[in-house]
């Protein structure tokens, strides 16, 4: 009977952590388009977008993707860990395409590719990527704290118009807009709680966190750090590139310019932080809010978020795909 429950609290958890980020993304995706004129879409793919600048748009979603998997190798040098550049690389494509199933194993599933066709440590690769995902966060903090220091004068009008009464405190308690907020706020620390406890009970396990360790120290020993750093730059060069470029494929915010396209991509790299697949819903609601800040009306903002997250969504279908089948190809001698 013990056994039992054990086994059904086991497949529980598992459903929840799927059931979880789907919902969640889904019902905000439902409360964003809510009223929206689908009719409208087909109108503007029909003849309101430049596919030329949306297709350029995905070659820095993929430039972005080879300087992650090279500095990765970067990472795991000094652990004594030397995979193959090309198996890193595919390991990434592969992790993103996982992590729209359910967010975050991904980063699971690529320690697994190398560990299968390079014998790297699963351990102290899952460190590396642990230490990298540090380094991601520092990156966001880091261009969100330049971007404010940028774009001072325009947050302090939206925050003029909308914040400096009580009026605005008393609608923001009441607005759908404070609870879906708080929504993905409790979703991304229920996630962060179950993978901190299935990470915690590996490890018992296996007893491998003191290789995770030094995963995580790796970077103290590694060889070339200005190639690091470049490569880093290069990543969120790529992702704000991807989106940037994105921007050029419609009329009505092709003029919107370079700074408010750094906004709206530092408000939409902290709302992929939440718990769904790819960022669907929290991403969007980032992004739409954002854009009518700058004058796009709700429609073509959700125009724009709409077509511009399926096709980098599709990318990385494609790309997890591609990565699936080269992987065994290109070790097959080995």
């Amino acid at each position: 009977m013990i056994l039992e429950r054990t086994g059904l609290k086991k497949r529980f958890n598992k459903v929840l952590q799927v059931v979880l980020p789907l919902g969640l993304g889904a019902v905000i995706l439902i409360w964003t388009y809510h009223g929206f004129d689908f009719r409208h879409v087909w109108e503007v793919m029909n003849g309101g977008v430049n596919y030329g600048w949306l297709l350029f748009s995905l070659v820095f979603g993929v430039t972005g993707h080879l300087f992650r998997g090279w500095r990765w190798n970067l990472a795991l040098a000094p652990l004594g860990e030397y995979p193959r550049r090309a198996n890193s690389v595919y390991a990434i494509f592969v992790s993103y395409a996982a992590n729209l199933v359910l967010p975050r194993v991904g980063e699971v599933s690529r320690c697994g590719i190398l560990a299968k066709y390079d014998g790297v440590s699963f351990s102290k690769s899952l460190g590396t990527v642990v230490t990298e995902r540090l380094i991601d966060t520092v990156c966001v903090l880091l261009i969100t704290g330049v971007t404010l220091l940028m774009q001072t004068k325009v947050f302090a009008a939206f925050f003029e118009k909308t914040g400096t009464n009580a009026a605005f405190f008393t609608h923001l308690f009441t607005s759908t807009n404070f609870y879906i907020t708080l929504l993905c706020l409790l979703a991304a620390c229920v996630l962060a709680y179950f993978l901190l406890r299935n990470l915690t009970v590996f490890a018992r396990v296996r007893g491998i966190m003191g290789d995770i360790w030094q995963g995580c120290l790796s970077l103290r020993k590694v060889k070339n750090p200005p190639l690091f750093i470049l490569y880093t730059v290069g990543i969120w060069a790529s992702y704000f590139l991807q989106f940037y470029v994105s921007l050029f494929s419609f009329d009505f915010s092709a003029d919107l310019g370079l700074m408010p396209a750094l906004v709206m991509f530092v408000v939409g790299s902290i709302a992929v932080a939440v718990p769904t697949p790819n960022g669907a819903g929290p991403w969007h609601f980032a992004v739409i809010t954002m854009m009518m800040m700058y004058g796009v009306n709700k429609g073509d903002a959700g125009i724009f978020a709409l077509l511009v997250h399926g096709i980098q969504t599709f990318l990385l279908i494609l790309l997890g795909i591609y990565g699936l089948v080269a992987l065994p190809l290109i070790n097959r001698k080995h």
